[in-house]
């Protein structure tokens, strides 16, 4: 059996470079050997991206994107098919978990300094990727045709519209009607199962090979390959395979367990997961008393809330996203990782986090007055802590950093 799968290995080998791929990326791709728990979320977001693959395949097989079908489609799944209302847990859960693994991945890399030289592209790969997330579960938060669907849908597809010249093109393009209809369904039926999760994988892909071409990053912000020894291998570095293939099924364990907890016990998480208007039918007849996108929109919505004009308000929303794109060139400081900057650098760290965390909470919430001037604090602080980056990450005296990987740490 042996010589067999040695001469099919060969024969593929001479047709394929399967070996050549695997030595390359996983067996002989040298990582750092002081990675923490928080390199578990980059590989937890590629399991999360195949089971909203495959849970998706499985719900589009008896989904029926037709405006009067939608919604019944929906609970027959969750009702009559043989499993189906664990398919869709998976997938409705999934959507959550991968906004959840895709912010504390992003959270490393923004502690760690992974966005800077020579990282500069496997941020911006990674930031595409987040734009078409985003996108993507836009695209699929309209398909279950219920209230919130339909209406959350309403709001921001009319956001295009405040674009000057072009806008109330875009949005007649985007709904494919004059108001969110049957057509719209269809498009964006036809996007979130096919147009954007091919070129989800592709910029994973992208990513992957961006990321390996320069090496991983550390918690040390050590670049390890400046030390090697006489065959070319790193000396503060292991193989991926198998030391931090075997460690990230730990990872992909806990995962599963809490993932298997929400799923079982609170799939709607309080109405954070899926809204309880939601299991309602779209009506265009009658608004919801509130109307808000799902938690992972909502830091960007309160953003758009705290301006009043409604065109500032899309630019200001579409500017939070942008300044993510440009952090590589707005970091001016000299080390990487936040263990080795200055306590100016880590005090608007937890500025940042308390901001997006205070605009995600505001954008849940209906708009009062003291909420929307909370919103604009938040807001200020939000970009401050990236236009005033070039200043302040070279105030203060960073740490010296070793020049190479300590073993205690």
């Amino acid at each position: 059996m042996s010589g067999m799968l040695k001469n099919a290995l060969g024969w593929i080998d001479d047709r394929f470079p399967l070996s050549k791929v695997w030595n390359e990326h996983l067996a002989e791709y040298y990582a750092p050997k002081n990675f923490n728990w928080m390199y578990y979320f980059g590989s937890l977001a590629i399991l999360v991206l195949v089971n909203q693959i495959i849970t998706g395949i499985f719900l589009t097989i008896h989904y029926k994107p037709d405006a009067k079908l939608a919604f019944d489609s929906v609970e027959y799944i969750m009702r009559d098919v043989e499993w189906g209302w664990l398919i869709r847990y998976m997938h409705s859960t999934g959507a959550s978990a991968f906004f959840i693994v895709v912010y504390l991945h992003m959270f490393r890399g923004l502690i760690y300094g992974s966005f800077k030289k020579p990282r500069e592209l496997v941020w911006t790969f990674g930031m595409i990727i987040y734009v078409a997330l985003m996108a993507e579960a836009f695209m699929g938060y309209l398909l279950p045709w219920g209230q919130m669907s339909y209406w959350g849908a309403q709001v921001i597809v009319s956001l295009f519209g405040a674009i000057p010249y072009v806008g109330e093109d875009l949005a007649l393009w985007l709904r494919g009607d004059y108001v969110i209809s049957d057509a719209t369904l269809n498009r964006f039926f036809a996007f979130h199962v096919i147009a954007i999760p091919l070129v989800l994988v592709i910029l994973v892909f992208m990513h992957i090979v961006a990321l390996h071409a320069v090496g991983s990053n550390n918690p040390e912000g050590i670049e390890i390959k400046k030390h090697k020894d006489e065959k070319g291998i790193p000396l503060d570095g292991i193989p991926f395979h198998p030391y931090y293939s075997v460690k990230d099924l730990v990872g992909v364990g806990v995962f599963l367990f809490i993932f298997a907890l929400i799923i079982f016990y609170m799939p709607e998480m309080g109405g954070y997961f899926l809204e309880h208007a939601n299991f309602i039918p779209a009506d265009p007849l009658k608004t919801p008393e509130h109307i808000a996108p799902v938690w992972y929109f909502t830091p960007f919505y309160a953003v758009l809330r705290a301006v009043p004009d409604k065109f500032l308000g899309v630019v200001a929303m579409a500017g939070a996203i942008i300044v993510l794109f440009l952090l590589p060139w707005l970091d001016r400081g000299k080390n990487k990782s936040i263990r080795y900057r200055g306590p100016v650098f880590k005090a608007a760290i937890i500025a940042f986090v308390i901001s997006f965390i205070g605009l995600g909470y505001f954008g849940m919430q209906p708009v009062t007055s003291v909420g929307t001037w909370f919103s604009r604090f938040f807001s200020l602080v939000y970009f401050a802590f990236f236009l005033l980056m070039p200043f302040y990450s070279t105030i203060g005296e960073d740490k010296y950093v070793p020049e190479r990987v300590e073993e205690d740490k």
